[in-house]
């Protein structure tokens, strides 16, 4: 399995957040951060977040 990029251990449903957060992005037309063949908005936004460039990050109160 391929190293993970990302700093945290997301939790899933702020995986799910980021994620669905930045296919919202790119499906109102935000610049794609990488290099693929795919148009759905999720998959490319899932692809992003495996490769950990998806500017978004989460708050955590401690």
């Amino acid at each position: 399995m391929e190293k993970e990029k990302y700093k945290y251990k997301y939790t899933k449903y702020e995986k799910a957040r980021i994620i669905g957060a930045r296919a919202l992005q790119i499906a109102a037309g935000a610049p794609v951060l990488v290099q693929t063949d795919k148009i759905d908005p999720v998959e490319i936004a899932i692809e992003e977040f495996e490769k950990g460039v998806i500017p978004i990050t989460v708050k955590r109160e401690e």
